[in-house]
């Protein structure tokens, strides 16, 4: 029906999410391998890494109407693809995924804002990803929802762009 939008929420995933942030993942996976655009090693969307990562309170879950619908890993460090900077001003996003009968741009839209607004009140500057360098659509995406291009960086098998959003600081007034 038109003009019915439903609500999106964004929650940290817990241990019983794994499976959800998991199938995210491997959905968008399948989704780009079918497409000759594979993304990541299976071992980075292993049960167990996820399982890791989720423990460590790094991956969040977007739902609409209480359904997991996308994902997002949310860090406050990544000295693997930014050695170069200083870590403490900005929070760093990865293996933002959207379910493919949830694309559009609705979802990780939502997923980009929270990460601004959750990097903001963390006192960050920045908050900076990263995505191959070989994806024009993603950068596109990127690049509208406010993200400037900052370098480009070979990061083992990877050749990756890598960008920044300016976070404005929160006003001390009030």
């Amino acid at each position: 029906m038109t003009g019915l939008h439903p609500e999106i929420s964004i929650r940290r995933a817990d241990s019983s999410d794994v499976r959800f942030v998991r199938e995210i993942l491997l959905e968008a996976e399948h989704w780009l391998e079918a497409k000759s655009e594979p993304l990541w090693h299976e071992d980075e969307v292993s049960t167990d890494s996820i399982a890791n990562d989720v423990d460590a309170g790094l991956f969040y879950l977007a739902e609409c109407d209480g359904v997991p619908v996308g994902t997002v890993r949310f860090q406050l460090t990544d000295e693997l693809f930014w050695p170069d900077i200083h870590q403490d001003e900005s929070a760093f996003i990865h293996r933002l995924a959207v379910r493919r009968n949830y694309a559009g741009g609705k979802v990780s839209t939502a997923l980009l804002r929270w990460s601004v607004n959750r990097a903001a009140n963390l006192g960050r500057r920045y908050l900076r990803l990263d995505c191959e360098a070989s994806r024009p659509k993603l950068k596109d995406l990127y690049e509208r929802f406010g993200f400037q291009w900052h370098s480009d960086r070979q990061v083992g098998p990877y050749y990756v762009s890598r960008y920044e959003f300016s976070i404005e600081p929160l006003s001390q007034e009030r």
